[in-house]
């Protein structure tokens, strides 16, 4: 089954905005998380921190973040999808993408921190949850982690 989605790596400061402003909606407007938590430096093309789009037709609907964490592990950030594309398995083939950038870039290994009410969606892409729930921008996370 083809996606309806397109999913970019990006490239340009246009598709790092929309990333932006897509991440803007979902965490800053939505989980009101304050902005100088939700950006920070990881958030620019110039950083190895790789940033994904994903678009519906010419709208941003989604998206992350892989950054470098430790020499074959990365950590998944910033997972954010519209609430009008939620539901729709968009998370999911966000997900994936990411698995299988990170494999392109030799990482065993993935890790997160979910929201709390995110976990069994992780939990169902084959994520295991380890360590003491703890609060980040005011929303229980919790640490998990999945060998690629």
């Amino acid at each position: 089954m083809k996606s309806t989605y397109q999913f970019n790596i990006v490239e340009t400061e246009k598709e790092l905005q929309d990333a932006m402003n897509v991440r803007r909606i979902v965490f800053v407007h939505e989980q009101q998380v304050p902005e100088e938590l939700e950006i920070d430096e990881h958030d620019t093309l110039s950083c190895p921190t790789i940033h994904f789009v994903a678009y519906q037709g010419e709208h941003p609907v989604a998206a992350s973040r892989l950054r470098p964490y430790e020499a074959d592990i990365a950590k998944v950030e910033r997972v954010a999808v519209l609430k009008e594309t939620r539901g729709t398995g968009l998370g999911r083939e966000l997900m994936l993408v990411m698995e299988e950038v990170a494999k392109k870039n030799s990482f065993h290994t993935l890790k997160l921190s979910a929201q709390l009410h995110a976990q069994a969606f992780y939990e169902k892409l084959g994520y295991v949850a380890y360590g003491e729930v703890f609060e980040d921008a005011g929303i229980d996370h919790v640490m998990m982690e999945k060998s690629l």
